[in-house]
């Protein structure tokens, strides 16, 4: 096992959840689209979007589909600006 592997047992135990539930491979790779195309800080809320989403019923894997899709299209430079159209 991994550190990464057994933090999520122990955050799934702490909030009463399976951890093979659990799309880590998913979740990362949205978290690094986002960071990577959009903005470092939008990980993180990202994952949460996602995790709320998911809570409310959405199918984990469309749904990270779906968000990862957003942020290859998201209209950003690398400095942070909206390019002008």
């Amino acid at each position: 096992m991994t550190v990464l592997d057994d933090w999520v047992t122990a955050a799934c135990a702490e909030l009463d959840l399976d951890p093979a539930g659990v799309p880590v491979s998913g979740v990362l790779d949205v978290a690094r689209d986002v960071a990577h195309q959009v903005l470092r800080p939008g990980a993180p809320v990202t994952a949460y979007l996602l995790g709320v989403a998911v809570g409310r019923g959405a199918d984990p894997a469309a749904a990270a589909a779906r968000l990862s899709a957003l942020a290859a299209s998201w209209p950003v430079e690398l400095d942070g600006t909206v390019p002008a159209e």
